[in-house]
């Protein structure tokens, strides 16, 4: 017989929030064991000071690990790649993976936002990069949604998500896609499960500019 203990001891508790828009220490962030944060933790990265304090919260947390994609509004970290460093206490993923307890994470920052930090216009350009998603991956986290997907603003009828990004999810079939970038009223539902995959939005700021959402707490069998 398996005890409630047993199953929780084999499970991961992942933390998922987006868009703090640096206004980090505003969100209450609940314990676990993987903290997943896809990006825009920044506002046009415009304050450098605001990006080390965001490193110096990210190491206050108890998380285990710690990864982050960066967003639209991180063009500093696509300026020059070796600025990750600022970023120590946490693993930030640009269109590559990690394995983490038996899981397999991979992480974009790529949107077909046109003048936007890792924006990609081109069709072809995003559907070469997705088609390098690993096939056994369990969670996706990419900064925008897939077209249709938990990415629609308060008050607007248009779909901000990626139709390649949906293709590729649909190839893939990831138990769980993490993602921010489209700013959900608060009574709006943030979570979508499918038969195959799990779609969190996990952006914590409103469409008034303020943090009004807490992160989405989920759990996940280890693999190991």
């Amino acid at each position: 017989m398996t005890t409630q203990h047993q199953r929780r001891s084999r499970s991961l508790q992942l933390v998922l929030l987006s868009d703090t828009h640096e206004q980090h220490r505003e969100a209450e962030v609940p314990h676990g064991q993987i903290l997943i944060h896809t990006g825009d933790f920044s506002m046009m990265s415009r304050s450098l000071t605001s990006i080390v304090d965001f490193n110096d919260w990210l190491g206050e947390l108890p998380h285990r690990f710690k990864l982050l994609v960066p967003g639209n509004h991180d063009f500093w970290l696509e300026a020059d790649a070796s600025r990750r460093s600022l970023l120590s206490n946490a693993t930030v993923l640009i269109n590559e993976s990690m394995d983490i307890e038996g899981l397999r994470f991979w992480g974009s920052p790529v949107t077909p936002l046109y003048g936007g930090a890792f924006g990609r216009s081109s069709v072809e350009d995003r559907r070469r990069l997705y088609a390098s998603i690993p096939k056994d991956v369990d969670v996706l986290i990419t900064h925008g949604p897939p077209l249709g997907i938990l990415d629609v603003s308060p008050g607007s009828d248009y779909h901000q998500g990626d139709p390649v990004l949906l293709d590729a999810v649909q190839r893939v079939r990831p138990k769980l896609h993490v993602f921010g970038h489209v700013h959900l009223d608060k009574r709006s539902p943030r979570i979508l499960e499918t038969p195959h995959t799990v779609f969190v939005n996990a952006a914590l700021l409103g469409p008034d500019g303020d943090i009004d959402k807490t992160p989405i707490v989920l759990r996940m069998e280890r693999q190991s």
